[in-house]
């Protein structure tokens, strides 16, 4: 078995080579000339890259940090307003907790610099906690996102389903941690997984580990993680209205609390269970013209929504968008799929 310090030497000095260059991150050179990251940047896209991937995830990013360069502006902001950039972006209680992090952030003075004491921070869950702490501020703390089980899972050749082994893995990732450069160790396990150790056809002739990858070594990189039997997402229906004058149509705020909660959406009917995809409109007894369906798939469920066009002289309520508004006025993207079905 390779030793761990060998691991974090191989690991870090194929960094040093390769690193990614990203806009919230402080390149391996210039670390070592003694520049920090900024601890605003680092936490602002480790909530944006969670179920995200970095290419849909960067757009966001640049435009959060053009609008509120630091953490106090951030806090100071109208939380209207973050909800409205976030759409799009997914998750939406991350845009919710984002600003209440902000709050307290600005009112202790500062991130703390540790993991255990950032867990206690509105929307700041273990992995983040690591991330956070081990780039901006290098404690040697494990950040363990899917890239690094993926890497470990290979490089152990682990046989059981992902979803058992995920502390064992952690554990196996914390052993690894160097004391010095815990930071860039961090970005590094995810820079591989991300770029050589990939979910398909990945590039082991380039992986500084595949001498001692006892994966690579079977011959059966690919077959690892292993993963459980997927289930069938359960599916939700359910009908979204498009009321206008010609000028603009209606929408409204949703619920604080349960899916897509505080955020402007159209007005729907309740999504009920249903046992299978429905096969046709179901149409029920409502004004207005039928336009057709839209699927969006959330993560624990798939949603079908029947979209049908009000048109009439006075649009109820006081929330209104623009018809002309090619972008949709931040709408969360189950409700922008309605509008481009409608306008197509």
């Amino acid at each position: 078995m390779l030793p761990m310090t060998d691991f974090a030497h191989r690991l870090l000095a194929w960094y040093d080579q390769n690193a990614r260059e990203l806009p919230w991150r402080v390149s391996p050179s210039d670390r070592a000339r003694g520049v920090r990251p900024d601890p605003y940047r680092v936490w602002l896209s480790e909530i944006m890259l969670q179920q995200t991937t970095i290419p849909h995830g960067m757009r966001y990013f640049l435009r959060f940090v053009e609008l509120w360069p630091t953490v106090d502006a951030l806090a100071s902001a109208d939380r209207d307003d973050i909800m409205h950039e976030w759409a799009g972006l997914g998750y939406y209680s991350r845009a919710r907790n984002l600003h209440a992090c902000a709050e307290q952030v600005v009112e202790r003075g500062g991130f703390p610099d540790t993991a255990k004491a950032l867990q206690k921070l509105p929307g700041i869950g273990p992995y983040t906690a690591g991330a956070i702490a081990s780039i901006a501020f290098d404690e040697p703390v494990a950040a363990v996102d899917g890239n690094v089980e993926r890497v470990l899972s290979r490089f152990l050749a682990r046989e059981e389903p992902l979803p058992q082994i995920k502390s064992d893995l952690k554990n196996e990732a914390s052993k690894r941690v160097p004391e010095q450069r815990a930071g860039d160790f961090a970005q590094a396990f995810m820079d591989l997984g991300a770029t050589v150790c990939t979910p398909r056809r990945p590039d082991c002739p380039s992986c500084p580990l595949k001498a001692d990858c006892r994966a690579f070594a079977l011959g059966k990189v690919e077959q690892f993680p292993v993963k459980p039997p997927k289930k069938a997402k359960p599916m939700r229906h359910g009908w979204a209205y498009i009321i206008h004058d010609g000028k603009a149509f209606g929408v409204e705020r949703r619920p604080e609390k349960g899916l897509l909660a505080g955020m402007t959406g159209l007005p729907t009917t309740d999504w009920r269970v249903v046992d299978d995809e429905p096969s046709g409109p179901d149409l029920i007894d409502v004004e207005g013209r039928y336009i057709g369906r839209v699927e969006h798939v959330f993560t624990h469920f798939r949603l079908f929504l029947d979209v049908v066009e009000i048109q009439r002289d006075d649009v109820p309520g006081d929330l209104k968008i623009d018809i002309g508004q090619s972008t949709n006025s931040g709408l969360p993207s189950v409700f922008a799929k309605a509008i481009a079905l409608w306008r197509n």
